[in-house]
């Protein structure tokens, strides 16, 4: 038996406590070390995995400061915290799996893939769609062939209203200058997606949407700026206490509860919705990234997609409707339905793993991608990874593409450019609220929670 592929988890909020889990299910790694600010989430994921205190540390710096302890390093910071941490144990010669987006700017993405390519180090951005078993059957079909070449494909992420609120509004990644966009924090999984299963690089890219709901202007008569405060409340679908309270009743889910309070308890909810930034009045906060949007993509050879977010929906899997020239597919992270135009109707039931959101495991996409990662650093052999550095860059750059198509309000040639300066941020239908970024997010080198 090969020795156990060894991990360092940087960052211990909820993508690094999953990435660590998923990895120790393997059978084939170990975790043996942690690094992470809060002492409390880094307390127990040491404890989750027998992590000796010689290597639980309150900084990923620490781990300069020492030859390599783990092959492998999981990068599980905020986003806009990526860049340094991966670049520097790229250097010291940890393989990285690296949490998406990869870093808020495109040179920092380029920073962090070129070092691992100067270090000779396996790096894979945590794409999980695509190591879905359904994105894996729904690959197979369309590469297969059976229904003809692909023409035209229309793709819905349908985010959920209360995870909006949760994550968008009154969370971590609610505002562009303290996180990034929203098209990059919770579609790059897509746009990644969709070139995956196409299998065409796109040429060019429009895109529309703003920031509808979730803005002053819409605040109803009587509300306050507090939930447990408001008169409003008892028929606002983004209550607080009605998003948060059921899930006292959950023991054994963690996200979304766990970000709001480390006490599960009604008083320990209660008091962080008073206090607390998960208590705020979605009309009151400072958020400012869109909830909804569409991309328009035109990929080689003239095949075309579209892609729709949407905070207005329940959470639930992806939609996906493929057309090709001898047949088409509809998929519902479920279920995939094949019509081929000479043989009939088929119906394919795909047996995921757990249901659609992060503290489900994306439908088996986290458990896949970690189980192909360590795979790939046991044998040393890349190809079980299913996007290369270079890859994932490639499609971060589209939705900067997207992004810029809709800010401009042109269609964004990808041969194009980026422009030096960053555009506004101010769109049509895009007014952020006023006040400044909230100092109730996590700190730097904590990941927790999960925009995806």
């Amino acid at each position: 038996m090969p020795a156990p592929v060894t991990i360092a988890v940087v960052g211990a909020g909820v993508r690094g406590r999953t990435y660590a889990a998923c990895a120790a299910a393997t059978g084939k790694a170990t975790v043996v070390a942690v690094a992470e600010p809060r002492a409390q989430a880094r307390d127990t994921l040491a404890a989750e995995h027998g992590i000796g205190a010689d290597a639980v540390f309150d900084d990923w710096r620490a781990l300069l400061e020492r030859p390599r302890i783990a092959d492998v390093a999981v990068i599980a910071t905020q986003d806009a915290d990526h860049v340094e941490p991966a670049v520097e144990l790229a250097r010291l010669g940890y393989h990285l799996l690296l949490e998406k987006p990869m870093a808020t700017s495109e040179a920092d993405c380029e920073r962090i893939v070129t070092a691992a390519e100067d270090a000779g180090v396996l790096l894979a951005v945590c794409h999980v769609l695509r190591y879905m078993p359904y994105s894996r059957r729904l690959k197979a079909i369309v590469d297969s062939g059976r229904i003809g070449d692909i023409v035209s494909v229309e793709h819905l992420e349908p985010v959920g209203w209360w995870h909006q609120a949760h994550s968008y509004v009154r969370g971590n990644w609610r505002r562009e200058d303290t996180s990034t966009f929203m098209l990059m924090a919770k579609s790059c999984h897509d746009l990644d997606w969709l070139t995956h299963l196409i299998g065409r690089p796109a040429v060019r890219v429009s895109s529309f949407g703003g920031l509808y709901e979730f803005r002053p202007e819409r605040r109803p008569d009587g509300a306050a700026d507090r939930c447990l405060d408001c008169a409003v409340e008892p028929t606002c679908p983004y209550s607080a206490p009605r998003i948060y309270r059921p899930l006292l009743d959950e023991p054994d889910r963690l996200w979304p509860l766990s970000v709001v309070t480390d006490d599960r308890t009604e008083e320990g909810l209660l008091s962080a919705l008073r206090d607390g930034p998960y208590g705020r009045c979605v009309y009151a906060c400072d958020n400012d990234v869109v909830d909804h949007q569409v991309v328009n993509l035109e990929y080689t050879g003239g095949v075309t997609a579209s892609f729709t977010m949407t905070a207005f929906t329940p959470l639930d899997f992806r939609k996906t409707r493929v057309f090709g020239t001898r047949g088409s597919i509809e998929g519902d992270g479920r279920t995939i339905t094949v019509h081929d135009f000479l043989d009939g109707t088929e119906v394919i039931d795909v047996e995921s793993s757990g249901g659609a959101t992060a503290d489900d495991g994306h439908g088996g996409g986290d458990q896949g991608l970690v189980e192909a990662f360590v795979e790939a650093v046991s044998t040393g052999d890349a190809g079980h990874i299913l996007s290369s550095g270079r890859e994932s860059l490639d499609t971060h750059r589209l939705v900067w593409a997207a992004e810029r198509a809709r800010r401009t309000g042109t269609v964004v040639t990808l041969t194009d450019p980026a422009p030096t300066d960053p555009a506004p941020s101010a769109t049509a239908h895009h007014t952020a609220a006023p006040g400044t970024a909230s100092t109730d997010s996590a700190p730097s080198g904590a990941h927790s929670e999960v925009a995806r």
